[in-house]
């Protein structure tokens, strides 16, 4: 059984209570669940992780990296919070790793402030969701299924 990672950037583990009308009311561990069941669905295993810490990003996709070379990884989702409008980084990772990586948005970015309209993730990402909510999360793990062919 392969396994999904989802990731979650700095400032995601205070959904719930940050910015209601933006970001919804669920916790980022209703969140894990949706995705407990969404990877069951699809039989896979998921790896839930969040940092506030950029570096530590950096690490993991680079882990993921190497999971998927190894097989035992489907792909990531990864919704990189503002890092996604700020980190070349990240977008290095991703590329230099060749993860399959679906960049997530809970929002909408392209109707919020003018600096959420760009992405160094999306050229590195094979897909990108954005402003469905939290209900984005297992519907990017269902892509991540229809991937796998």
């Amino acid at each position: 059984m392969k396994t999904v990672l989802v990731l979650n950037g700095p400032n995601l583990n205070l959904l719930g209570t940050r910015e209601p009308a933006v970001y919804g009311s669920a916790t980022l561990a209703d969140v894990e669940a949706m995705c407990v069941e969404a990877c069951a669905r699809h039989d896979f295993a998921l790896d839930f992780r969040q940092s506030n810490h950029e570096g530590q990003l950096v690490d993991w996709l680079h882990e993921a990296g190497r999971a998927q070379a190894a097989g035992t990884l489907a792909g990531a989702v990864f919704n990189a919070g503002a890092y996604t409008h700020t980190s070349v980084a990240l977008h290095d990772a991703i590329k230099g790793t060749g993860l399959t990586l679906i960049e997530l948005h809970i929002s909408n970015v392209h109707a919020r402030e003018a600096f959420r309209h760009h992405s160094y993730l999306s050229p590195a990402a094979k897909a990108v969701m954005a402003g469905f909510g939290v209900a984005g999360y297992p519907l990017a793990i269902a892509g991540l299924a229809q991937m796998q062919g």
